[in-house]
């Protein structure tokens, strides 16, 4: 990620690259990954789920799953990938994030830079954090008593991550009801919004260089970490 212009917004991104995808953020940080051969736990029908049920049977699935094989996806990052978009991504409101993490950029953007950002970008957060879910077990996170109305349509689910120390950070999910049920868009940590961190990093870029370059670099990064993961240039 580039670097964020203020000590505030740096300490955000930092404190998200530690505990966003430890707390379930591979919600966002699915991405678009290439399917592999890896295990897919099987799912619910998602529009019939609460925000609350949404939030525990992803984090549930995907937990189980990496107990039960966390020295293969260890091993095999292209497995690690695809477990997350199969599990989690079909959750995540990837478009709406990313129109709201480009700011003012999405609505200059042209259809095609606008697609190409939303792959590259969770692609990229795939390539930053997948490694940390590696490292998170299931008695780490726990969901806090959930409050809702019927005719809800924004919700907050708040939840509590576990630090090797034992401090307790709380993490909330942000969802919106969509024609296919609840969505997750935003996760906040600590206060910090994953989503406004990353539109102050992003702009601070896109400004200097303009879009195209930033989703350049995005894609060439991310195409390298699949050329290491296929064995390609080995």
């Amino acid at each position: 990620m580039t670097t964020i212009r203020s000590n505030q917004s740096t300490g955000a991104a930092r404190l998200i690259a530690r505990w966003a995808v430890t707390a379930c953020l591979a919600f966002g940080a699915a991405g678009l990954a290439a399917a592999g051969d890896a295990p897919t736990p099987q799912a619910p029908d998602a529009r019939s789920l609460d925000p609350e049920q949404l939030v525990d049977n992803s984090a549930k699935r995907m937990l189980e799953e990496l107990d039960a094989n966390r020295p293969m996806y260890a091993k095999d990052p292209a497995k690690l990938d695809s477990l997350v978009a199969n599990v989690l991504l079909p959750n995540f409101d990837s478009d709406y994030a990313a129109r709201l993490v480009l700011g003012q950029s999405w609505r200059a953007a042209t259809p095609d830079q606008r697609k190409r950002f939303v792959d590259a970008f969770y692609h990229s957060l795939l390539r930053n954090y997948g490694a940390a879910l590696l490292n998170f077990t299931a008695d780490r996170f726990v969901i806090l008593p959930y409050k809702g109305e019927p005719g809800d349509t924004q919700a907050t689910v708040r939840t509590e991550v576990k630090k090797d120390t034992g401090e307790k950070v709380p993490v909330n999910f942000s969802l919106h009801k969509t024609p296919d049920g609840w969505k997750a868009w935003d996760v906040v940590i600590e206060g910090i919004s994953y989503v406004k961190s990353f539109r102050t990093d992003f702009g601070a870029e896109i400004e200097q260089k303009g879009l195209d370059e930033v989703i350049s670099r995005l894609e060439a990064e991310n195409k390298a970490r699949t050329d290491s993961g296929s064995g390609k240039g080995h």
